[in-house]
């Protein structure tokens, strides 16, 4: 018995459920390797008869596996795309691609968009020319729109001068400053998060060097960890930072000394309470000494930036490395010398803040002039004194009366 030679090499022969988009359906016999394009086509001969003649014909259908909703690629077998016995595969006909545009559409596209299109240089000029002519500085225009957080610092110097002398003419001025100078004088680490240090000596890191990394870390615990690991064979690891107070038995002598000396001169003259007052204003101004954050130190120093330089900039931008790194290629403005003065206390702003009866009682208020004290020190803080229920409502008011009169 004679038998074709390709039956004999023939893989193994799938039968096959096709759907048409007309709602037909019909059983295809194929071997593995058909190819997708040759099953396809007779597809096409069974639900489309004479439709073959158009060579386009096949190019603008698809074979879909309704199980896993993938087009099958016209140039593999039907092995090669995982087709098994029995599966339904869909024959649809591919979404006729969009016309291209008339040339009158085209020009009626281009016509609407010249028409949104924001005029030119020469069309301003044109239209303005019957206005009259004023000169203004664009760079003086965009100086008066000053920064709120540049500002701020200003602002603070000046309220705390005009809260201490409100401050001090209470009855218990002395003993009160006296408090406010131990508050500020506290040991850093009573500020360190206990939550987060607690995080990570449970990691098996020492308590020393996860205090350390917090700080260099503004009390972020991932940052932190990732700062303890990468620094962990570093020989300076437990060097203490740079200007980081430590527990001074002899300065906690010396303000309960200055506690009793308070207490003490609070029978005598006011000339007394005024210059044990003027002392403690020195010791708490001295608290105000700028420390710059030790990792973007050392990051603006590697790009070439001289020490002093650096410092200067991490302090008018308040720590933080990419507005230093931004203040250090500009035009260096406002210089770290602007930094501690006030704000000119005939100008409108000030002004406006202190007529502000919410701003004039929080004055009176002790709580307050913390606030603004530690803010000068920890601009990073500045968010948890707007949250202070007894502060939050004189920062609100001092940026409402900034941002008005600086739209003005």
């Amino acid at each position: 018995m004679f038998v074709q030679e390709e039956k004999i090499f023939a893989g193994k022969v799938l039968r096959l459920h096709l759907c048409a988009s007309d709602g037909a359906e019909w059983l295809e016999e194929a071997t593995e390797d058909t190819s997708v394009e040759q099953l396809k086509e007779r597809c096409l001969k069974h639900c489309a008869p004479g439709s073959l003649e158009d060579p386009k014909s096949v190019t603008h259908h698809k074979l879909i596996h309704a199980a896993s909703e993938r087009v099958l690629s016209d140039t593999k077998t039907i092995l090669e795309e995982n087709v098994q016995d029995h599966d339904v595969l869909l024959l649809i006909k591919k979404r006729a691609p969009s016309p291209l545009p008339k040339m009158a559409d085209v020009s009626a596209e281009e016509k609407r968009k010249q028409e949104q299109k924001a005029p030119d240089r020469d069309a301003i000029v044109r239209a303005t020319a019957s206005l009259p002519s004023c000169n203004m500085d664009r760079a003086v225009v965009q100086t008066s729109m000053r920064d709120f957080q540049t500002e701020l610092r200003k602002i603070l110097l000046s309220l705390i001068e005009v809260a201490q002398k409100l401050l001090a003419l209470s009855p218990g001025a002395v003993e009160l400053f006296t408090k406010a100078n131990a508050m500020l004088d506290e040991d850093e680490e009573e500020r360190v998060d206990e939550t987060a240090l607690r995080q990570l000596t449970e990691m098996g890191f020492p308590e020393t060097r996860a205090v350390k990394a917090l700080r260099l870390n503004h009390m972020s615990v991932p940052q932190a960890m990732e700062w303890l690991i990468e620094h962990a064979d570093d020989p300076t690891i437990d060097t203490p930072l740079p200007g980081q107070p430590s527990v001074d038995v002899g300065g906690a002598e010396a303000s309960a000394e200055a506690s009793a000396e308070a207490a003490a001169g609070s029978s005598e003259g006011d000339e007394e309470a005024r210059d044990e007052l003027t002392e403690i204003f020195k010791k708490i101004r001295r608290k105000r000494e700028f420390r710059a954050d030790s990792r973007a130190v050392i990051s603006l120093m590697e790009m070439g930036f001289d020490e002093k330089e650096v410092i200067d900039a991490l302090k008018v931008n308040n720590n933080q490395q990419n507005a230093a790194c931004e203040w250090l290629l500009g035009d260096r403005k406002p210089s770290p010398e602007e930094l501690d003065k006030g704000i000119d206390p005939d100008s409108p702003l000030f002004q406006a803040i202190l007529d502000n009866p919410i701003v004039q009682l929080g004055l009176t208020n002790p709580k307050t002039l913390l606030a603004f004290e530690d803010m000068l020190e920890n601009p990073l803080n500045s968010t948890q004194w707007m949250n202070d229920p007894e502060t939050g409502p004189v920062m609100l008011q001092i940026s409402r009366i900034f941002q008005t009169l600086n739209r003005t």
